[in-house]
């Protein structure tokens, strides 16, 4: 796709999905500010796409806006948002709840795409238009037993936009959210030796890449697509809400 010309945001932009989608962004002509708390990968990452870095702490409110700021003073508005930073949650429940790292988990993988949006927002309206991408996960779309704060984020991200994605649509902004797999990210690496000796395929970054530049062209609002090892990515059918009945 062209993206000549686009200012795009990439949060969690130093490793991984961030970083890929950041590269192939460039390369179809987009201006990136890359936005992430890893300072020295995130630089290196700005530095392999000509883009600006930004060191962004996403649950902080004022960090997204401070990012936003910066593409608009740089580049001169923004285009495209891809919020995507991300953290793995490592947190039980019961006997073996942490506060903090439930307030830190909850923190980044929700409140980042919450106070992305109220960042990104106000920009793309003043030209006109754009496209946001959430990360949110399969253990979005599915019962974690594992992981289930892990789970409870990325299910109120996928909420989050099948709530306002349609809300946005009218004034030509098309928030939609993608919805990966078991990806090949320092996400998986706690679980990565399980998943191989348990036959489960770990999906390739530039498959998820490839779905992420997908919604990015997308005229919709309020998908979300998943992306699953052997299947096309694709956006998932959410079965609607029984009706009263008399």
């Amino acid at each position: 796709m062209d993206f000549e010309g686009k200012v795009a945001l990439v949060t969690g932009a130093a490793n991984g999905l961030g970083r890929a989608t950041a590269v192939r962004l460039a390369a179809a002509g987009a201006k990136l500010l890359l936005a992430d708390i890893e300072v020295d990968a995130g630089r290196a990452a700005a530095a392999e796409v000509g883009g600006l870095f930004v060191e962004t702490d996403v649950s902080v409110p004022e960090a997204s806006a401070a990012a936003v700021d910066a593409a608009v003073a740089e580049f001169g508005g923004l285009d495209l948002a891809f919020l995507n930073a991300g953290i793995a949650t490592n947190c039980g429940l019961i006997e073996h709840f942490d506060l903090d790292t439930y307030r830190r988990a909850m923190g980044v993988n929700l409140d980042g795409v919450v106070f992305g949006l109220n960042a990104v927002v106000p920009a793309m309206r003043e030209r006109g238009g754009g496209a946001i991408v959430a990360t949110s996960s399969l253990a979005g779309l599915a019962p974690v037993p594992f992981d289930p704060i892990y789970a409870a984020n990325k299910h109120a991200v996928v909420g989050l936009t099948r709530s306002l994605g349609p809300v946005l649509r009218p004034e030509g902004i098309h928030f939609n959210a993608i919805c990966p797999g078991f990806a090949d990210t320092r996400i998986i690496d706690p679980i990565k030796g399980g998943l191989t000796e348990g036959g489960i395929p770990v999906i390739p970054v530039e498959t998820v890449v490839d779905a992420v530049i997908g919604l990015f062209g997308l005229e919709a609002g309020g998908e979300c697509h998943f992306v699953q090892a052997g299947m096309e990515a694709q956006q998932f059918r959410f079965r609607n809400v029984p009706g009263p009945r008399a």
